[in-house]
């Protein structure tokens, strides 16, 4: 049953009680790739406390929308400049009139219209969002919008294309049917798991480094013994000729 004026009224001086309203993923695949895109910015940015990841969650945004029960929420967004903690639902006359900074929908066949159509203008006019962008994980369709004045202007792809987010720093490209994150230098950002790999990868590098430098030593010592051997038993046998040649009266140094 739907919320009286007066009901709604009361539930808003506490932000806490506003809580995301939004459906189920379409699949899997949908899930999959948004909890990537989540983790893999929380592993890079895990040392900074002042950023915001919103993952399929309702942004309240005017007390209109709210007694309209105009829910919206982007599959995924970003809000920098604000504090890192838990939240049940963005509401911004909460959070100092903050907006997100970067928006990404994961498009499906039910939602393809609105997400290119609808949310487009109202994160373009409505919620000023400086940058939009929208996938398929089924298409791989990648499409990239930056608000350029009052409108959202197309973001021109790299040469393999990747498209470049000022907000993020990072590129968005389309990686073994995943979009994924990439450095400045085109470095793919890693999951957890893959970061993990990739250390337990060196670390297994550098042992097997350190075992070839080992095994070298080794074989410089053996080679060092041999000649210290060698020279030894050089010695022995010219001490053993000289005390041959004392035994028949001829002085060896005299030789």
């Amino acid at each position: 049953m739907a919320l009286t004026a007066q009901e709604i009224e009361a539930l808003m001086p506490d932000c806490t009680e506003l809580l995301s309203d939004e459906p189920e993923m379409e699949s899997s695949l949908h899930y999959t790739q948004l909890l990537m895109l989540v983790t893999c910015l929380e592993w890079l940015w895990r040392d900074r406390e002042d950023f915001f990841i919103g993952a399929n969650l309702t942004i309240y945004y005017s007390r209109k929308q709210l007694k309209n029960r105009d829910f919206r929420g982007p599959d995924f967004f970003l809000v920098t400049d604000t504090q890192k903690r838990p939240r049940a639902s963005w509401v911004t006359w909460e959070e100092d009139g903050k907006y997100p900074n970067m928006i990404i929908e994961l498009l499906s066949d039910s939602t393809a219209k609105v997400d290119k159509g609808f949310k487009k203008e109202l994160y373009q006019n409505h919620l000023r969002t400086p940058e939009y962008f929208w996938f398929s994980p089924n298409t791989l369709e990648l499409v990239g919008w930056r608000l350029v004045g009052h409108e959202y202007e197309s973001i021109a792809p790299s040469e393999n294309g990747w498209y470049w987010s000022q907000e993020l720093g990072l590129y968005l490209g389309v990686s073994q049917g995943r979009l994924r994150y990439f450095s400045l230098e085109g470095k793919l950002i890693p999951t957890p798991e893959e970061a993990n790999l990739e250390e337990i990868r060196k670390a297994e590098i550098e042992r097997q480094k350190a075992e070839i430098e080992r095994q070298k030593a080794e074989i410089e010592h053996q080679k060092a013994e041999t000649e210290r051997q060698r020279a030894d038993k050089a010695e022995n046998k010219a001490a053993i000729l000289a005390q041959k040649l004392r035994e028949l009266g001829i002085e060896p140094d005299s030789l």
